[in-house]
């Protein structure tokens, strides 16, 4: 075998969002282009002598990229890499093997909740060694390299046989081949409590589980169906495939129309959910009650203490900014910390390394807690199971007990998707600069008590971040937040997030559209987002 220096190009444009970097799948599969960015990675983290974890969500190229990605690490000197036995791993799994095995860091191959296919999406990102996201220094110092890389070097070798379990050399390298499922169910079993969650399956209780085509599918057949003991068939689409089988993995509303139709009629099971392409995103469906995310990490924080792997209680929730203030008012009664964060899950990573949190949401379908330290679709999925076992109540019950205690915070989004980036950067430019100018204002009869760009001070390490989103809050609690989303790969998304609080007891039951009207009616007028980008209604709604 040969390690081979092969000169190339920088490659300008590199830069890694959120959650990694994320292009077409033809510019990957371009000449010295992955090859260009892993290189990248190890010359910012170093490899030699070090371990690592690889996965992906099994998406179109994902097996190809794991041989690349693999003779690159044994080029660069790795001593060893975890791989998942079909290079398939969900995010959180990947992040729970990172921790289990004190390894020092690892590779995860996927595009999230982006479509999969040949000209479809595909992505890479970086996991340090606590399992979480790279941070931005990171991340910025990833794309540096990019731009300056001229040659990578790859070891000259026969692919590795990634079907079966077991341990083979490439190289000088060691490559354990595993499970991609065994060490993620047996993690589930120690934080919930399998034998009520069994015993109610046994009563009766029925489930659907929408795995999309995507990666839950094993995991949610393993642990639903062969340990839970959940009917054959609960799990569908379970199957990964390259192309999500054409379904957009994107667990919401829109795209998980299938799921929704089923629990909204007749003879809707007992609870419904579904997750994404990676698997680190979550859909909570009741018997004809839809559960928004802002609701569920709400919910999930007032009952986390059922499970026995939170029966202690909670040392703090965080959300991101644009997630509902629902769990913030679970918080306050629970007399733990709350923390407010920017959009993408690495800003938890310090909260929750420092103990101040235990529970984290996003309003983008995102929950998990500090088991592991990436977002956890099916960890979330088994807490609501958990709760509902103990307090043997159905989902829509649970959510009017929580409303009548809390309150409720009424709360969508609305994604204008693919607009020209440049009209899109216009717009927000001028609502930044009209700011100053808005306190005071009354707009659909709500008076604006404050408007920003909301900037974050790290609690823990003391960083900064600007320009996470504009928002404008009104005297009444209401407010709304825009800001343009890393996470696709042509134009720009338009996030519109819209939130409304109605104390209770009346009001509680209103369409969540109706409810924020007025909000929605303040937000396209203000932000001009008609004249600026020519849309009027949005593409998705959740």
């Amino acid at each position: 075998m040969t390690i081979h220096t092969v000169a190339t190009a920088p490659i300008a444009g590199q830069k890694p969002g959120t959650s990694g970097l994320r292009k077409k799948t033809p510019v990957f599969m371009g000449r010295h282009y992955l090859e260009n960015f892993v290189q990248s990675i190890f010359d910012v983290v170093g490899a030699d002598g070090k371990t690592f974890v690889l996965g992906g969500d099994g998406r179109y190229f994902n097996d190809r990229a794991a041989q690349v990605i693999l003779r690159m690490a044994a080029a660069n000197g790795a001593a060893r890499v975890i791989v998942g036995q079909g290079a398939i791993l969900s995010t959180p799994a990947a992040s729970h093997l990172i921790r289990l095995n004190k390894t020092d860091g690892g590779i995860i191959m996927s595009a999230s909740h982006n479509p999969g296919g040949p000209e479809e999406d595909f992505g890479v990102k970086f996991n340090m060694p606590n399992g979480g996201p790279a941070p931005e220094a990171v991340t910025e110092a990833m794309f540096q390299r990019t731009t300056t890389l001229t040659e990578y070097r790859i070891l000259d070798a026969q692919d590795v046989d990634l079907s079966v379990v077991g341990r083979v050399h490439l190289g000088g390298m060691v490559v354990d081949v595993v499970d991609p499922v065994a060490d993620y169910a047996a993690l589930m079993e120690t934080l919930f409590d399998f034998p009520a969650i069994r015993a109610m399956f046994a009563g009766g209780f029925r489930m659907r589980m929408d795995s999309m085509c995507a990666v839950t599918g094993p995991y949610a057949v393993e642990i639903l169906e062969n340990r839970l003991g959940a009917a054959k068939g609960t799990v569908t689409h379970a199957t990964p495939l390259p192309d999500f089988g054409g379904m957009h993995p994107d667990p919401n509303p829109t795209w998980a129309h299938e799921l929704m139709a089923e629990m909204m009629g007749p003879d809707a099971p007992d609870f419904g959910a579904a997750s994404d392409g990676d698997g680190d995103r979550n859909m909570v469906v009741g018997r004809g009650a839809y559960v928004s995310p802002s609701d569920s990490l709400a919910v999930l924080a007032a009952n986390a203490h059922l499970a026995p792997g939170y029966a202690r209680g909670l040392a703090g929730v965080a959300r991101s900014m644009p997630t509902s203030a629902a769990a913030d008012r679970v918080a306050d009664a629970l007399g733990i910390g709350k923390y407010e964060t920017p959009t993408g899950w690495k800003f938890f990573g310090n909260l929750l390394d420092a103990g101040r949190a235990t529970l984290c949401g996003e309003e983008s379908f995102g929950t998990g807690s500090d088991h592991v330290r990436e977002k956890d679709g099916l960890w979330a999925i088994l807490l609501w199971l958990n709760i509902l076992a103990v307090r043997k109540e159905s989902v829509a019950a649970i959510l009017r007990q929580h409303w009548a205690r809390f309150g409720r915070n009424y709360y969508s989004r609305h994604d204008f998707e693919a607009i020209e980036t440049a009209k899109a950067d216009a717009m927000m430019t001028a609502l930044r600069e009209a700011l100053p100018s808005l306190p005071g204002q009354v707009v659909e009869g709500m008076t604006i008590a404050a408007a920003d760009d909301f900037a974050y001070t790290d609690p823990v390490d003391g960083s900064v971040s600007l320009k996470q989103g504009v928002r404008v809050m009104f005297t009444d609690s209401s407010r709304f937040v825009l800001r343009l989303s890393g996470t696709g790969t042509e134009g720009a998304t338009l996030r519109v997030y819209l939130e409304r609080y109605a104390a209770g007891p009346e009001g509680l039951d209103l369409d969540p559209q109706e409810a924020l009207a007025p909000v929605i009616r303040a937000a396209h007028g203000l932000a001009r987002i008609t004249a600026f980008t020519g849309r009027v209604t949005p593409d998705v709604v959740t």
